[in-house]
């Protein structure tokens, strides 16, 4: 039986696939979105004791954009990655 964690595994490696070239489209607001959402969900990973489960991947500098936050696409990146790492939170809690 798969796990929340196994599953999110799954969607931080489908997100990263789909916005590998997210730093060529800053129109693009989706991808920015997207990419700091999988990023959410990493940082939950990394302070929750589950880093080993995403090894397989290259994973982003948990700081890439902390300073970049006025642009339209940085702030999508932010919100995406506030609403990953809560989110995240809120459904392995409820999976217990």
């Amino acid at each position: 039986m798969m796990t929340v964690i196994d599953k999110l595994v799954g969607l931080v490696d489908k997100l990263y696939a789909e916005t590998h070239d997210y730093l060529d489209n800053p129109s693009d607001a989706q991808l920015w979105y997207n990419r700091g959402y999988a990023n959410g969900v990493v940082s939950y990973f990394n302070k929750n004791g589950f880093a080993e489960k995403l090894s397989h991947l290259t994973l982003d500098d948990e700081s890439i954009h902390k300073k970049d936050q006025i642009m339209e696409w940085h702030k999508a990146y932010h919100h995406g990655f506030e609403m990953g790492e809560r989110e995240s939170g809120e459904v392995h809690l409820a999976s217990r």
